[in-house]
């Protein structure tokens, strides 16, 4: 089984085993949503890298939302995966501000391709918040620029131009 099969096979079962639910959807559905914004972009991962990223998608909440660790991560999937997996893992707090801190961002910046994950994933729940005119589409959109200039990289202008026209576009 190729590295991005065990990934989503391991956070499938993760996910279930924690009965966690993306609002009324299996948690399935979110990282699905992740995915498919990776394999889009995947062009801007270089091609040896792009197996690792995606795996990654698929693992990016197991340790923040299902009682896994570092090394859980790293024996289902791979080191360079459980990196990805914990680099885009929030800090503990109270609130939002404190889960996403400086350490956290400087975290997501010092590991390669964690930016790509994370603004995956953002682009994944503004695009789900913005389908259910749910409440976190406001909160992101307050959110963006600032998220932005923690995480920006050039590398990945393209990604960030498409999370943007989330925010103006009607679809």
């Amino acid at each position: 089984m190729n590295i991005v099969d065990k990934a989503k096979k391991y956070a499938i079962a993760c996910h279930s085993e924690t009965n966690h639910f993306y609002d009324e959807h299996p948690y399935e559905y979110h990282l699905q949503m992740v995915v498919d914004v990776a394999e889009k972009f995947k062009f801007l991962i270089p091609e040896d890298k792009q197996d690792n990223v995606v795996a990654a998608c698929w693992v990016h909440d197991v340790i923040e939302d299902c009682r896994q660790s570092y090394n859980d991560v790293a024996k289902a999937t791979s080191q360079d995966v459980a990196d990805l997996a914990y680099a885009v893992t929030t800090e503990k707090g109270k609130s939002r501000k404190e889960r996403a801190n400086e350490k956290y961002y400087n975290g997501i910046k010092e590991t390669p391709f964690a930016t790509f994950i994370k603004v995956c994933d953002r682009i994944a729940n503004i695009k789900h918040s913005k389908s259910m005119q749910s409440r976190m589409f406001q909160v992101y959109s307050k959110e963006n620029e600032g998220f932005k200039t923690k995480l920006w990289d050039t590398k990945y202008l393209q990604l960030f131009d498409y999370m943007d026209k989330l925010f103006v576009e009607n679809n």
